[in-house]
């Protein structure tokens, strides 16, 4: 098992190991490993019966639930590569990502052109045997996508194998643990957290749709030991009236792990109170693995604000523009360098990196102290983190500036006590066009995710774009940071 268990067999790996485990509780039904097992086996052939086979990979474009769970590990039996996009993907971000990963199936209720569809063929999967297929190790254990920097989408091919040491618990996790999966499986963080506690034999207790109540209520009666949330997440919990929160001990709980979005110290502070600073973590990384760190509520009360420290596999350097490092307490570009050297983590198709030398960085601003500890000054200048999911305000300039009225658009994030920031859009429209908010929302809806839409629209005469072109975003942000008070 040294080189770890391939992902086409891990589900009977553990089946082997303990036959009563329950892998998944959906809708409070649960599902035991042997079980989940067959049923990825029949959905399997029934994929390999479309065509799909080692290497090629298949666009995933389904809710939260069972049928998601057995079409990954379905893929992953085939040799396949799963590229997960979210379930109500508009179609024009849709068909953008199918032109880059050139799927061989597409799996999901939309339509895909040029891409054959495979429909949840529900009860004919019955026709399909359950028996176990040969074992094969997918190149690549997932396709995750990212709206991108500059608006068109981008896809970040994990250079790791589908293979994994089912003794080996990610972020903490451990072997035969239960975790609460509250988040939305098309984003990167629940969708490798959640595979991963699978991959460890633990039992998955899977939301469909976070709700606050229910999210104590199942991690009490579950005795849950693990969960990952974002902020807004938190807030929401933190929300509830406090003689409703205090029903919950939650005693099972040994890991509260929060990631994706910047935690405001009160609401920290809060959560550490109420659960002692020993089950409250923090994550932070990158999709790309370049680098990450952690911390403990603990560190975190003696190294207020902080991240913590980079994790073992990878190196932590703060530069300044012209890549010289950055002295102790200064601010400048956080990067990372993994242990492999550049390039070994992950692969874009569809997009370059950008690396000064071995080192790579996601965008951030921050500095370190002497102990090592990263703190954040700035989450990216332009990147707006809303409910821990990342949006790119040239995806959503795009989807405005489409409409035949407008001259111009520029977005900007704005605190928001709940999300963690908000999507403001300020237009500029075309020269005696009448134009109105709920007119362009329409029209925006039609283009956009839901989660990406702006939350407001502000109309202005005033030039937004120099003559290249370029937006000062920062600026615009300050103006109506300073407006508000």
């Amino acid at each position: 098992m040294s080189n770890g268990v391939a992902l086409s067999s891990i589900l009977a790996h553990h089946a082997r190991h303990a036959p009563a485990r329950i892998a998944l509780f959906v809708d409070g039904v649960p599902v035991r490993y042997d079980e989940l097992d067959a049923r990825s086996n029949r959905r399997a052939r029934m994929l390999a019966a479309h065509g799909v086979g080692f290497g090629d990979f298949v666009t995933v474009a389904l809710p939260n639930g069972i049928v998601f769970y057995e079409t990954v590990f379905a893929i992953w039996k085939l040799g396949a590569i799963p590229n997960i996009v979210a379930a109500k993907l508009a179609r024009p971000e849709m068909e953008a990502i199918l032109e880059i990963v050139r799927p061989k199936a597409f799996i999901g209720g939309s339509t895909a052109p040029g891409i054959p569809v495979i429909a949840d063929e529900g009860g004919a999967l019955d026709q399909y045997s359950a028996d176990p297929l040969p074992e094969v190790v997918s190149p690549h254990w997932k396709a995750m996508t990212s709206g991108g920097s500059t608006g068109v989408p981008k896809v970040i091919l994990d250079a790791m194998p589908a293979r994994w040491d089912p003794r080996n618990g990610f972020l903490e996790q451990r072997p035969g643990d239960v975790i609460l999966n509250p988040g939305p499986l098309y984003h990167n963080a629940p969708f490798h957290c959640i595979t991963m506690g699978l991959f460890v034999g633990a039992t998955i207790v899977e939301m469909g749709k976070f709700d606050a109540l229910r999210a104590l209520e199942l991690i009490e009666a579950h005795e849950v030991n693990w969960v990952t949330m974002v902020p807004t997440m938190m807030h929401r919990i933190w929300r509830l009236d406090a003689d409703v929160r205090s029903r919950f001990t939650l005693p099972g709980l040994r890991m509260m792990l929060h990631m994706a979005a910047p935690c405001p110290p009160w609401l920290k502070e809060a959560w550490i109170g109420w659960l002692g600073s020993q089950r409250v973590w923090e994550y932070y990384g990158t999709t790309e693995g370049i680098g990450s760190t952690m911390i403990s509520g603990t560190d975190w009360l003696a190294h207020r604000g902080s991240v913590g420290r980079v994790r073992e596999g990878y190196e932590l350097r703060i530069l300044d523009e012209a890549g010289r490092q950055r002295p102790v307490g200064e601010v400048g570009e956080v990067y990372f360098r993994p242990h492999g050297g550049a390039g070994s983590t992950y692969r874009y198709l569809g997009s370059e990196a950008k690396r000064i030398g071995e080192w790579e960085t996601p965008g951030d601003l921050g500095s370190v102290d002497e102990e090592g500890y990263l703190y954040l000054s700035d989450r990216r200048n332009d990147l707006i983190i809303s409910g821990g999911a990342n949006i790119y305000p040239a995806e959503v300039e795009a989807a405005i500036d489409a409409h035949p009225s407008v001259r111009t658009s520029a977005v900007i994030g704005l605190p928001d006590e709940e999300w963690g920031a908000r999507v403001h859009a300020i237009v500029q429209p075309v020269d005696g066009a009448t134009l109105d908010e709920r007119e362009l929302l329409a029209f925006v809806t039609e283009r956009l995710a839901r989660y990406k839409m702006p939350r407001a629209i502000e109309f202005t005469s005033e030039p937004l774009r120099d003559e290249a072109g370029k937006v000062r975003r920062a600026a615009l942000r300050a103006a109506r940071l300073e407006r508000a008070g």
